[in-house]
Formats: C-alpha cells, sequence, structure tokens
C-alpha cells in the first residue's frame, strides 16, 4: 500500500529510525565536503555544520512528538491542516514538486558528483560511467523495497561506511605511504599550523571566528532551512517520524541521530582531511602568488590559457602546463600532479579524501571504496523515496487523482524515483563543487527557518507568510549567484573594509536572512490570520500550547467550543533538555578530539561534562508528555 512503501506502515522502532536518519546524512560527498572545509578553514570550520546540532535538539525535544502526532503522510501535508483555502493548496504543490523534485534532484546531484570524483581517482573511470556503476543498484532495491527496504539497507550500510571510515583514518596516521607515522608527528607537522583549533577563537582572525563559529551558532541554525537539518523537523526526518510506532519513538529516533550524526561521525573524517595536508600540501604563498601573476600578465601564458579553453590543439606539454598554473595558484599543484588525468572542473580541495583513499593497501581500499559505495546507497535510496513520496501524495493523488487506487499510488512512486535518479545524474555532470552547492543551498533556505519554528506555536502565521519566504529569499539566493557579480558586490564590500569582519559568503547568508525574515513579517501582519476552524482544528489534532495560542483558545471558549485536551506546556522542560542535549553532543565530540590530539587530562574533563549531562537529561526527558 502507499503508507506501507513511503511509512513502513508506521511500525518502525526507534532504534532502527535513528540509524537509518544518520546513514541518510552520511554519503559519499560528506567526507569530501569535511575535507574541504577542514583544509580550507581547518576544524573549527565544521562549526558550519555542527551548530545545526541546535536545530537537531530543538527538534528532539518539541517537535518529534508534534510531527508523529499530525499522522500525516508528509510533512507537506502540513499546509493544509494549518493554513486553509488555495494558498495552503499552492503551497502543498509547489513544493511538492520544487522540493520534492527539483530542490531533491540537486541534493542526489551532489551526491552523484562525489561518486564522479570517487571513480575517476581510484578506478579511473569517465563519470558517465561512475554514475553508471554507482546508480543501478540502489535504483534497483530503492523501487523495489520502499521506506523499509531502505531503512534495512540504511542500518547495514551505516555499518559497513562507518567501519571503512575508521579504517581509513587508522591507516591514514600509521602507513608509512601518507608520510606521518603516530597522531603525535600528526599534530605536530607544520603543515597543519592553524587547522587544529576546535574553537576558532585562538586565532587573530575575525573573518573567520564570525564566519565559522559566531553566525552559525547565533543566526544560522534557527534561520536557514537545509534538509536533515530543517528548524522544526522536515523531510526525510519528518518522515522517519511519522513512520515511528509511536511518539516516544520519534523522540528516541532523533535523538539517537543526533548522536551518532554529532558525536562519533566527524573525527574519522578530519583526521583523514588532517593527513591530507601532509600527504598533499598547500603550495606555498609565493608560489601560489606567482602562478596567479603569469595566468594573468604573461601574454603568452594567457594566450595558452585561451586555446586550453577553447579546446584548440595543444601539445600535452602546453596543456599540462596551464593545468598546473591554475592548480598551483589554488595551491592544488601536488593533487594536479598525483592525478594528471582527473578532469579539471573536478580538481578542487574536495578530491583530497578520494585522493586519500586511493593510496590505501590492497584489500583495506576494498572494504573502504564498499564503506563509500553504502554511503552513497543509503543516502539516494532516502531521497528517491522521499522525493517520490512529494510527489505521489501531495501532487499526483492530492491534485491528479484523488481516486487513484493503492496499487496505482505505488506504480507512480517507482517511476518517479527512477526518473528522480536519471535527472540528478544528468545534474551532477554539469556540478564541480560540492561546498559550493552547500553554500547554495544554504542561501536558498536563508531567512525561512524561523517560520517552520513558530508556525506551531503562533496562530498568526499563514500562508502568505510562507509563501512571500519562499519567493524573497530564493529571489536573494538569485541576485547573489547571478546579479552581485554583475555589479562586483564582493570587491565594493572590500574596499569599504566590511570584509575583514566576515567572509563574503557570511554576509551573504546574513543579508538573505535579514531580507527575507523582515518580508515574511510584514506580510504576515498585512495579510488576514487563517480561518478560526483551521485554527482550531489544527489545535486540536496537535495541542502544541504556549501563549501563542490563547488568543484562538479564548475565542474558543467564548464560542463554547472546547479544544484543549492537555493542561501545561512542556516546552520550556523541551528547551532546557535541547541545551542538556547539546552539551552531551558537543562534550563527547571534544573530549574525543582532545584525547586524539593527546590532552587525556582536558578529554577526560569534557567526557565527564557529557556523562553527566547524559545523566541528567536522562531523567529530564521522561517528563515530557508523549502519547
Amino acid at each position: 500500500s502507499n503508507a506501507d512503501f513511503f511509512l513502513s506502515g508506521r511500525s518502525m522502532p526507534w532504534w532502527l529510525l535513528g540509524v537509518s536518519m544518520v546513514a541518510c546524512t552520511f554519503s559519499c560527498d560528506t567526507p569530501n565536503l569535511v575535507t574541504d572545509i577542514v583544509r580550507v578553514k581547518g576544524v573549527s570550520g565544521n562549526w558550519v555544520w555542527w551548530a545545526f546540532l541546535l536545530t537537531g535538539m530543538l527538534t528532539v525535544f518539541v517537535y518529534a512528538k508534534l510531527w508523529r502526532r499530525s499522522a500525516l503522510m508528509t510533512d507537506l501535508g502540513f499546509y493544509e491542516i494549518r493554513y486553509s483555502g488555495p494558498p495552503a493548496a499552492f503551497l502543498r504543490a509547489f513544493r511538492s514538486i520544487y522540493l520534492g523534485i527539483f530542490f531533491n534532484m540537486m541534493i542526489m546531484a551532489t551526491v552523484s558528483l562525489a561518486a564522479i570524483k570517487i571513480g575517476q581517482i581510484i578506478f579511473g573511470l569517465s563519470p558517465v560511467m561512475s554514475l553508471i556503476y554507482a546508480s543501478v543498484g540502489v535504483g534497483i532495491y530503492a523501487t523495489l523495497g520502499g521506506l523499509t527496504g531502505s531503512i534495512w539497507a540504511d542500518f547495514f550500510q551505516y555499518s559497513v561506511a562507518m567501519a571503512g571510515a575508521i579504517a581509513a583514518a587508522v591507516v591514514a596516521v600509521t602507513s608509512p605511504e601518507f608520510h606521518v607515522g603516530s597522531m603525535k608527528a600528526l599534530i605536530e607537522s607544520p603543515e597543519l599550523k592553524g587547522k587544529l583549533d576546535m574553537l576558532p577563537f585562538f586565532t587573530n582572525n575575525t573573518t573567520l571566528i564570525m564566519t565559522v563559529f559566531v553566525l552559525p551558532i547565533a543566526i544560522q541554525w534557527w534561520s536557514v532551512w537545509y534538509p536533515g537539518a530543517e528548524p522544526g523537523g522536515g523531510g526525510y526526518i519528518a518522515q522517519r517520524m511519522l513512520s515511528a510506532k509511536n511518539e516516544k519513538n520519534a523522540i528516541g529516533a532523533t535523538l539517537l541521530f543526533n548522536f551518532l550524526h554529532y558525536a562519533l561521525r566527524p573525527w574519522p573524517w578530519i583526521i583523514v582531511a588532517l593527513v591530507s595536508l601532509v600527504t598533499f600540501p598547500f603550495d606555498s604563498p609565493d608560489a601560489r602568488i606567482k602562478a596567479q601573476n603569469e595566468l594573468r600578465n604573461n601574454p603568452a601564458i594567457v594566450q595558452l590559457a585561451k586555446k586550453y579553453d577553447a579546446g584548440e590543439e595543444l601539445t600535452p606539454a602546453e596543456r599540462q602546463k596551464i593545468r598546473l598554473l591554475r592548480a598551483q595558484a589554488q595551491g592544488l599543484s601536488s593533487l594536479a600532479k598525483e592525478f594528471p588525468n582527473v578532469n579539471d572542473k573536478f580538481l578542487k580541495h574536495d578530491i583530497a579524501y578520494p585522493a586519500m583513499i586511493s593510496r590505501m593497501p590492497k584489500g583495506l581500499l576494498g572494504l573502504i571504496v564498499a564503506s563509500l559505495i553504502a554511503a552513497y546507497m543509503s543516502t539516494i535510496a532516502t531521497h528517491l523515496n522521499w522525493g517520490s513520496s512529494y510527489f505521489v501524495n501531495d501532487f499526483y493523488l492530492r491534485f491528479i487523482n484523488p481516486k487513484a487506487s493503492e496499487k496505482r499510488l505505488v506504480a507512480i512512486g517507482r517511476s518517479t524515483m527512477v526518473a528522480l535518479l536519471i535527472l540528478s545524474c544528468l545534474v551532477a555532470l554539469w556540478m564541480t563543487n560540492a561546498k559550493r552547492s552547500f553554500d547554495i543551498l544554504l542561501q536558498i533556505g536563508a531567512g525561512t527557518g524561523l517560520i517552520y519554528i513558530l508556525r506551531w506555536f503562533w496562530w498568526r502565521i499563514n500562508a502568505y507568510s510562507e509563501i512571500s519566504a519562499m519567493i524573497v529569499s530564493f529571489g536573494v539566493a538569485c541576485f547573489f549567484e547571478w546579479g552581485a557579480p554583475a555589479v562586483g558586490l564582493e570587491n565594493r564590500m572590500d574596499q569599504a573594509g566590511l570584509l575583514k569582519f566576515m567572509d563574503y559568503s557570511g554576509w551573504k547568508l546574513v543579508i538573505g536572512i535579514f531580507i527575507t525574515t523582515v518580508a515574511w513579517i510584514a506580510v504576515t501582519y498585512l495579510s488576514r490570520p487563517e480561518k478560526n476552524e483551521i485554527l482550531r482544528s489544527f489545535y486540536k489534532l496537535v495541542q502544541p500550547g504556549g501563549p501563542g495560542w490563547k488568543k484562538v483558545i479564548k475565542d474558543a471558549e467564548a464560542d463554547g467550543v472546547s479544544i484543549v485536551t492537555e493542561q501545561g506546556w512542556d516546552v520550556p522542560l523541551g528547551l532546557v533538555c535541547m541545551g542538556l542535549g547539546c552539551i552531551a553532543v558537543w562534550g563527547a565530540l571534544f573530549a574525543t578530539g582532545r584525547i586524539l590530539y593527546g590532552d587525556l587530562l582536558g578529554g577526560g574533563i569534557l567526557g565527564v561534562l557529557s556523562a553527566a549531562a547524559v545523566a541528567l537529561l536522562l531523567k529530564l526527558v521522561d517528563r515530557i508528555r508523549v502519547r
């Protein structure tokens, strides 16, 4: 049936769902992304995604039970239980196509881009052949098995993926092939100077501090929509909460996910990324400047570069000269020399991870490649099922064929999954860099996150609030992608001294958040509130509680209608649990790091702090009311 195919009959236990959630977010492009971040901005650069733990814990202790209580088929069904009329229907229809097809396709394409790079570096495959080999297997089992098949596959694939990641880290540190020998030698390597700090405050780089720490912690986590870390929960995380046995299992699943996602996974990738700085070091600043000057000012080189870009015939030596100069200008000549056959457009810092893997000993290399394949498959299978569920339930069933049979719905779902897989592979052939894709996705969602948090607890938010936020955030993202370069905005900000406080990507995010937030708040107050019937129906179903619903409750009581079935409001308790959860996870993350760095005392203190937070959390979490 439709419910079995997309929600596993709402029968999944917390432990299986929690592992499935973390497997979804562990893809073969994730180590590449982390490697890019560590090589360019150091370990502390990971705060750009570590900060999303705040969002994750908020979802665990406030929103997980509300999602399960809603009994929806997809999170997009929320629009027609919270809002009413044509605007609600438009939101549901538009986002089912926008998120389920186009946005989802872009996410899968970034994952497939990593598969291309792995295939090129490890096997010497062309991009097309890499995608064919990577996608056929997952396409078969994902379309046949539905969500249940994907979740059980996730459980197996996550164990394989983590085993491979840990093995890669151990060998990278200990094998002579990588020129390190031990963790102590790695930590003391001159190439790692300024890269090891887990907090950026020990540097004098104000721009780095603002961009990778202050901005994510203060603003980004609550204001930006990003798949897997949606404020208030959503997407495939909501899909798994909706498939849980009950509200308690939904909470347990998201809690386990956040522990595994933030505390357990990062260090194997970070270690390999740090070793890559020794094995494939940056070019010196002088060498980079020299290469940049050659490419700009040497007439012969400029002419050769034009012929190179135009595809004109050059000697192998001339082609190699231009390629190496461009790589050297980015600090990447060591990687370019090691992999002369890698396509130029893929020659970025994120290929350092598959470059490291390619040097692993035979046999172990097989295990690690298998782990990357497992990571790829788990993510792609999830996105295929999730995107297809939107198309089937929120578009086809709702607007095209409301009387479709269960068999017909499953057939449409499977056909949509195959189409999504093919289209995402085509888009992947156009992409070049995972980090850039990550930044674009953040920018598109900038400023919308607060709506997803408040819409459960503030009656005044309406469908026009979401429509305006969606339109404005997308428009701002398009301006920064195409309009800003045309007017030289980055150079103007640099001349004004603004880039001393935050890098350009950080400013783009802040400006996008500000413009979008002001726009949707203004539209909220300028437009009519939702009808009383829909507000009362929503409250009666979900019982969110809190001061944001006082007017609705009071008006209902005045009309002799009772909509309150649960007394009290446990969101304040949920926020306390959220704080403890963050302390527990970050404490475990940094304790592991300090121990790996050789600081046993610091690691022990942080470990005790994490354990104490867990103990207190377990006492408080039982007080959260669940059905």
